[in-house]
């Protein structure tokens, strides 16, 4: 299957415009304004250099769909498929592009997924109904199977990282090498890997790996530099790694130790397991994604780590590495197949050690499957670089 992935067609561009065509229809509106460029991405399959030129693509309850792009996109929007598509000189122009967007549109209820504030005046004094819901992220929560094909490939990309890590990680630090270089390592195996399998077929479409390696007292920092610091034995050892392909992320990650793994470190290590492992039993379809962040937590609260809780358990993932839904206080979105989330029990003592899993989950009608493996398959004792 793996091998005959390509990326995401015209033909399922098409659909998800139909579906958000439908749901603009039936809240009243006269079509959808995407600004947006995941949402542009998924309704349209146009990848663009992200730059402050705004991208717009129209899709009207009646009528084709209208592709908004700075002139400079022109060659780069062929082969969508759009037959309709508008070009704006410059940036910011005497008329700013998305008020020039609107006086194309010409309609006067129309759903707007982003808004700079100091646009609002301008766009209300030229509509009747302005509606700011983001219909396509909402859409966008429940994957269809062409997307968690990829989500499921670039998932081991992640994981491949992680591998090599593990197999040459002791070496580089036993001869002086530091956070960047075991980065290095990781990442010039993964995206070698990751080109090989996938570059002719996905060829101009986002691909790539991003990577950080925090050690010491330095991965009570959940985020942070990755330095020319040299781990030394004892110490915890953070790797976070994100891999897309065809647009979609998925994620992995894990807590090494440097040396043998003290009792401490192992309970630490098992309460985290235990987190994780909360956080899966917690997603069932028509549960909450708050509930299931609280469900994690009070596993690491309950192991006396309360106050080394510095985040969330988890967020979507799909066409943006961090997107909604949120397994987080405050989001209480209901939990249904097709959805895609990272897990991340992490635990932080500043001036001490850090520790941080991820793996990348896909909700399922029997259950929570699990498509980055390196944890399954890396047990706690075998999570040491034996230098």
């Amino acid at each position: 299957m793996s091998g005959a992935l390509k990326p995401l067609g015209a033909a399922f561009h098409a659909r998800m415009r139909d579906r958000l065509r439908r749901t603009a229809a039936a809240n009243g509106l006269h079509g959808l304004l995407l600004l947006r460029p995941s949402n542009v991405a998924y309704a349209s399959g146009f990848f663009y250099s992200l730059n402050e030129r705004p991208v717009g693509l129209y899709l009207p309850v009646d009528g084709e769909p209208v592709l908004f792009i700075p002139d400079l996109e022109r060659e780069n929007a062929e082969g969508l498929g759009l037959t309709d598509i508008r070009c704006y000189h410059e940036f910011p122009g005497e008329t700013h592009p998305l008020l020039w967007m609107l006086e194309q549109i010409g309609q006067r209820a129309l759903s707007l997924d982003h808004l700079d504030a100091v646009l609002l005046p301008s766009v209300r004094d030229r509509l009747q109904r302005l509606d700011l819901r983001d219909y396509a992220m909402e859409q966008r929560y429940i994957k269809e199977p062409e997307e968690l094909a990829l989500t499921r490939e670039a998932a081991t990309f992640a994981d491949s990282f992680l591998q090599h890590l593990l197999a040459v990680g002791a070496d580089i630090i036993a001869q002086g090498g530091t956070e960047q270089d075991l980065l290095k390592a990781g990442m010039s195996h993964a995206r070698a890997a990751l080109l090989d399998k996938h570059k002719l077929a996905f060829d101009g479409t986002p691909m790539g790996i991003t990577a950080t390696v925090h050690s010491g007292p330095r991965a009570a920092l959940p985020h942070g530099a990755v330095l020319e610091r040299k781990p030394k034995v004892g110490e915890t050892l953070i790797a976070g790694i994100g891999a897309s392909l065809g647009g979609y992320h998925a994620e992995s990650g894990v807590t090494l130790i440097v040396g043998d793994i003290s009792p401490e470190q192992r309970k630490i290590m098992q309460a985290m397991q235990d987190s994780n492992d909360a956080a899966v039993a917690a997603l069932t379809p028509g549960s909450r994604c708050d509930v299931a962040n609280i469900a994690a937590m009070e596993v690491l609260r309950a192991a006396g780590l309360g106050a080394a809780i510095r985040h969330r358990i988890g967020h979507g993932m799909g066409l943006d590495g961090h997107e909604a839904p949120w397994l987080a206080p405050g989001d209480p979105t209901r939990v249904a197949p097709g959805m895609v989330f990272s897990n991340e029990p992490g635990v932080y003592r500043p001036g001490l050690d850090g520790y941080r899993t991820i793996n990348t989950m896909i909700v399922t009608d029997q259950g929570v499957e699990i498509p980055s493996r390196f944890l399954a398959q890396t047990p706690i004792h075998h999570r040491i670089l034996a230098v």
